[in-house]
């Protein structure tokens, strides 16, 4: 059971990566993350604020991801690793949004672009493309190494639980 639901979730996620500029069931979640950034982090300075939305989002699963290899949990922590690369590939499309600001934000019209404003405020918003395609890259190798490890660890689940003995 554990190969098989091993292998779905990385099915899922190259199918996310296959079609990540729709909006998928995963992207409710990692909002709220996105969301939780931006409060938990308000009272560090304007700019921290506006970055830690993504950059939570992102740290979140990675830090979930580390939390389980630490404790030698290595497929819950691959399948992680899974987690955060979709997440690289959103905050790229946020990112690549940067100059055009089409997309659509939670709090309407009147809200701050997040990316607009923190390559704007860094002289670097002419950069947008380069940012967002190195964002999406990340994504892809961190699927790819989360793919490959999951895979690993699951089939090779019973040398784990022999060498934690």
């Amino acid at each position: 059971m554990q190969k098989i639901l091993t292998i779905s979730f990385c099915i899922y996620a190259w199918y996310y990566a296959w079609s990540y500029s729709a909006w998928h069931f995963i992207d409710n979640v990692n909002l709220i993350f996105h969301e939780a950034g931006h409060a938990l982090f308000m009272f560090f300075g304007e700019y921290i604020h506006v970055a830690m939305g993504s950059g939570f989002q992102i740290i979140l699963p990675l830090g979930i991801a580390l939390y389980f290899f630490y404790h030698g949990q290595r497929i819950s922590g691959s399948l992680c690793l899974l987690w955060v690369g979709q997440n690289l590939l959103n905050v790229s499309i946020y990112a690549a949004d940067a100059q055009m600001m089409n997309l659509q934000l939670l709090g309407g019209d009147g809200v701050i672009h997040d990316w607009n404003y923190l390559l704007e405020t860094t002289g670097i918003l002419r950069y947008t493309h380069s940012i967002a395609l190195i964002l999406y890259t990340m994504g892809i190798l961190m699927l790819s190494m989360g793919t490959v490890l999951s895979i690993y660890y699951s089939l090779n689940s019973h040398i784990e639980e022999k060498s934690s003995l």
